[in-house]
């Protein structure tokens, strides 16, 4: 079995996961003002990975400028039910996060991620 955050782990690929699962194909510029707080390196390195791991597809099209779109590949799309389950967890524990990942027992969760559209399917909504 691979080594799940090897695949996953780090701040971004799971929302970026998240976003092309449930919203489909994006280019590079999109999701980059999706994600507030991601240094083009960073994101670029992020695909980079996941295009690796076979998790996303990378279609550049041959126009001026060019024009490159990533997709989540099926296996990418498989963990649908993932990230459902993550929504259901945060919705049952309602918990407040801190920046260092700890809980801090208030009850009071966001209502949505920076970056994030408010659809039904984000793992922050209730």
């Amino acid at each position: 079995m691979p080594d799940i955050m090897s695949l996953l782990g780090g701040k971004w690929k799971l929302i970026i996961l998240q976003i092309l699962v449930f919203d489909g194909t994006q280019r590079f510029g999109a999701l980059k003002r999706r994600l507030d707080g991601v240094s083009q390196t960073m994101l670029t390195n992020q695909w980079r990975a996941l295009e690796s791991d076979r998790l996303i597809t990378r279609k550049v099209y041959p126009e001026v400028p060019p024009r490159v779109e990533y997709s989540a590949t099926p296996l990418a799309k498989d963990m649908e039910d993932v990230f459902y389950a993550m929504r259901d967890w945060w919705k049952r524990n309602n918990a407040t996060v801190d920046d260092e990942g700890v809980a801090d027992g208030s009850g009071e969760g966001p209502s949505a991620a920076p970056g994030h559209a408010d659809g039904e399917h984000r793992l922050d909504q209730g």
